[in-house]
């Protein structure tokens, strides 16, 4: 039996110390995805719902534990330093460790939150700054997303101070929501978050969060700008959104400025300028235009859109600095009536007695059970990140193949981001964020699903590295487990806590989560500096050469999962192997003793769900901490 021994490599310096189960009590809880509304028509009726007030600033959790506190965005990354007074209340409330969601922002003298106001405040007067909280993810070490919301809601108002703080409780009502929405639109307020009161949290867009608008708005693109032929510093702002994963226009804006802030979009835009246009637009509307690089994201109030795709009425909120031009697509609004339940899907399944795995005649039918159970686990890893999908229509057997590019056949729950390839020009990238969307994946022959090691939000910071330890045929399991081990110290001794999966085929991945910040260059130096330092520290074992040829007898260290476009199969994937495997998540603990990297199949999506939910795995994938030097 063949088996790897330890390889030694220099230790590096320490990154930010991790978090893990064991210092849960001390350590601040790590960025784990956020649940997202669903834009509605109408406020849903019932006792079911409980309704909140729908906040003008920045989504944000707040991290404590150990003294410390931090805050991320809704995509992860640390903005700790924008928030010094919230995170100083927070550091104060009685608990060892909390991961609290809410929304930073400014009151205006009305009482009402101004993301105007809040733009300001963060470059001169973060002191001015409050938290509303509304949800409680975590608490002493102990995982509350399971329990219902308001459970979580009344954890989340015993820890909070009564008053006198920066951080304040988010209260409720329960029914009488559109009269509520009424009552806040006739106040000047932006609206209506409605929650259903006995959900969980999930990290997604899961159904059972919903939000219903007073005025429509959302960010788009500032794609160029029209000089001004009085004093002002321009006319108006080009925008454009993206639709089907390339930009197309959407209009102008030419109120919402004062003097300072034209003179400040001034002074950021001037450097961004090109000659070439950003967008195609009609040449009356854009004459004298002053193109832009993509690199600035407007927040935009607006009556409605026309049917030629532009604004009526737009006025200027202010920019957005937790959101990327990449990520900025239309939100589209829904019916209220036809929700479907939380993280479950409306998408009909054709051909469910198709074989798609003629070894053990499991159909599409199964295949598409296996994804609707394990939706909700499933989505706060793969939703709103880059995918690419492996197709089999006619099922494994027959002709497979990737697809990562769309124009328009997935329908709209299959969404698109633009991204930019290495010639320059702009392709259409597929992502998903509901259980719609996984499921017209499946419906449209899809068996795996594999993705970037970066969201939407920012696809050039990855959030992630793995290392796919790959044996060679003549390899069995036992040489991959301590392969698989030894990689976990490696990474530990240079301060990042990894996590195992198997991945349903023939190997393991070992994951460090990344707070994102590096980019893909540094990610992938890094990747492959450690995966050389291996093979050469234990050649008879390991090595990380591309050669098929070399690998005979060891095991490659796949490192190339780290660079930009790269992707690697999600957890709760099926794959395309004769005995519908699933890749899994598991403990270290597990590690010690599961039978094979294929151990877990389409047939246990129950268990999957409930491993998912217990102790072994919580926190499973989430660590605080950045790449350290190599």
């Amino acid at each position: 039996m063949a088996t790897a021994p330890k390889a030694k490599v220099r230790s590096a310096p320490r990154a930010a110390k991790p978090s893990t189960t064991g210092d849960a009590m001390r350590a601040p809880p790590a960025f784990r995805p956020v649940q997202l509304a669903t834009l509605v028509d109408a406020v849903p009726a019932g006792d079911r719902w409980i309704h909140e007030m729908k906040y003008d600033g920045y989504r944000a959790l707040v991290a404590v534990g150990g003294g410390e506190a931090r805050a991320y965005t809704r995509s992860g990354l640390d903005w700790s330093g924008r928030f010094p007074s919230i995170l100083s209340d927070a550091r104060k409330l009685k608990v060892h460790s909390a991961l609290i969601d809410g929304e930073a922002v400014v009151l205006d003298a009305e009482g009402r939150s101004n993301f105007q106001k809040l733009q300001g405040a963060l470059k001169s007067a973060p002191a001015s700054i409050d938290y509303f909280a509304f949800d409680l993810l975590e608490l002493d070490g102990e995982d509350l997303t399971s329990l219902p919301l308001l459970e979580r809601k009344a954890k989340l108002k015993g820890i909070l101070p009564p008053k006198g703080s920066h951080i304040r409780y988010s209260d409720h009502i329960k029914g009488n929501g559109e009269k509520l929405l009424k009552s806040f639109c006739a106040a000047g307020l932006e609206g209506v978050v409605s929650k259903l009161a006995a959900s969980r949290y999930v990290g997604a867009r899961a159904g059972s969060w919903v939000k219903t608008k007073c005025i429509k708005r959302q960010e788009f693109v500032i794609a160029g700008w029209t000089p001004s032929d009085k004093s002002r510093a321009f006319r108006s702002l080009i925008l454009a959104i993206h639709d089907g994963g390339k930009l197309r226009y959407a209009g102008k804006v030419g109120t919402g400025f004062d003097t300072a802030e034209l003179s400040r979009l001034m002074k950021i835009m001037t450097p961004l300028e090109q000659k070439a246009a950003t967008v195609e637009a009609p040449r009356a509307e854009v004459r004298g235009a002053h193109w832009l690089r993509p690199k600035l994201v407007a927040e935009i109030a607006y009556t409605e859109m026309t049917n030629e795709g532009t604004l009526r009425h737009p006025s200027y909120l202010g920019l957005r600095e937790d959101k990327k031009p990449e990520a900025v697509v239309l939100e589209t609004e829904h019916h209220a009536g036809e929700l479907p339940a939380p993280a479950t899907s409306t998408v009909v399944i054709s051909n469910r007695d198709r074989i798609i795995y003629p070894e053990s005649n499991v159909t599409k039918g199964q295949l598409a059970d296996h994804y609707a159970a394990v939706a909700e686990i499933m989505l706060p890893w793969i939703g709103n990140r880059p995918i690419s999908l492996v197709r089999c229509p006619q099922g494994r057997a027959k002709q497979c193949f990737f697809q990562k590019h769309d124009a328009g056949s997935f329908g709209e729950t299959v969404h698109h981001i633009g991204i930019v390839e290495k010639d320059g020009h702009e392709e259409p990238y597929l992502y998903i964020d509901d259980a719609d969307g996984l499921m017209t994946c499946v419906q449209m022959g899809t068996i795996e699903f594999h993705g970037w090691g970066a969201r939407i939000e920012d696809v050039e910071k990855a959030d992630r590295l793995i290392f796919d330890l790959d044996p060679d045929e003549g390899l069995d399991f036992e040489a991959v487990r301590e392969a698989a081990f030894q990689f976990r110290d490696i990474l530990k001794s240079m301060g990042l806590e990894a996590f195992p999966m198997v991945t349903g085929g023939k190997g393991v991945h070992v994951i460090a989560p990344l707070t994102p910040k590096a980019e893909w260059p540094q990610v992938k130096d890094f990747a492959h500096r450690l995966a050389q330092a291996v093979a050469q520290n234990d050649p008879r074992h390991f090595t990380a050469a591309l050669a098929k040829a070399r690998r005979k007898g060891r095991i490659f260290v796949d490192y190339l999962r780290n660079q930009r476009g790269a992707t690697a199969v999600m957890p709760y994937s099926a794959r395309t192997r004769a005995g519908a495997s699933v890749a899994a998540p598991i403990s270290w603990g597990e590690m010690k003793t599961i039978d094979s990297p294929a151990h877990f199949h389409i047939g246990d999506a129950l268990e999957l769900i409930r491993r998912a939910r217990s102790k072994a795995l919580m926190g499973w994938g989430r660590a605080d901490q950045t790449l350290p030097d190599l």
